[in-house]
């Protein structure tokens, strides 16, 4: 049994039941060679179970050097990248192949995280991970949920997402004063937008930022003093699914290129 530290750093708890971490490793469903990604390795918890699984072609990035040197002393095989993640180049990875990503993302930058496996999403197919139990709730809230939002959307723009399971703070050591969740991310179909991506983005976050309002009045730091008759602008945006959100973006970009033809 790895032993497990009371330390907490980047507002991170390290994971102490056993039985948890093992049923968060086999939620990556890797049968066949599998390149996986493991943030934050942390005192190996997951790390331990990764490396069991002989599928498994394993790398662990972790920005904490006295976790740094535990990883190279209990797991001497293991192929740990000295680095922060969100700061990492990650085309470097696993010489340009797809690769999974699993590990307990600290609270407080997980939403980073997502940000940037989104940019990369065409090389990372799968995404298994623990986070803050609202978290997970909001990214894989449906359309009209309350908890529905701009992370909801964009992630599930390009990803199936799939609560899995709740994790109870005495599974940590220290337990966080919150409830945890793991969730999976599995990449579907849409290769690319039948609108345009940036301003599919700016739409959402937009619309978001006053998610009390009407879309007709959320948007005019977009539209402006642009007529808005359809009915579409009537609603709020946690009303509307990814689908109607490309579709609200063509509208926009129509009514504004009508506005400001091309010369």
């Amino acid at each position: 049994m790895i032993e497990v530290r009371a330390k907490k750093r980047l507002g991170q708890h390290f994971l102490k039941d056993m039985l948890i971490a093992r049923r968060i490793v086999e939620s990556i469903g890797a049968d066949n060679r599998t390149h996986v990604l493991e943030i934050g390795a942390g005192t190996g918890a997951l790390t331990q179970f990764l490396l069991n699984n002989s599928n498994i072609l394993l790398k662990a990035i972790e920005i904490d050097a006295e976790s740094i040197g535990y990883l190279h002393r209990q797991f001497p095989q293991l192929d740990v990248i000295e680095g922060d993640f969100l700061r990492y180049p990650i085309d470097t990875l696993f010489a340009g192949e797809a690769f999974s990503v699993i590990g307990n993302f600290p609270y407080n930058i997980s939403s980073q995280i997502f940000f940037k496996i989104l940019q990369h999403r065409n090389r990372i197919p799968s995404v298994v991970c623990m986070l803050q139990k609202e978290v997970a709730e909001r990214i894989a809230a449906p359309a009209g949920s309350k908890v529905y939002g701009i992370t909801s959307v964009l992630l599930q723009t390009f990803y199936r997402i799939d609560y899995l399971f709740t994790v109870e703070a005495h599974a940590f050591e220290p337990p966080p004063k919150v409830r945890s969740a793991v969730v999976r991310l599995t990449r579907n179909q849409i290769q690319s937008l039948d609108c345009d991506q940036e301003q599919f983005v700016r739409v959402v976050k937009t619309a978001f930022n006053q998610r009390r309002k009407m879309l007709r009045n959320s948007l005019k730091p977009i539209t402006a003093d642009t007529p808005l008759p359809e009915p579409v602008f009537d609603r709020r945006p946690e009303q509307l699914s990814v689908a109607q959100f490309v579709e609200l973006t063509k509208l926009i970009e129509k009514k504004l290129s009508i506005l400001t033809p091309s010369v």
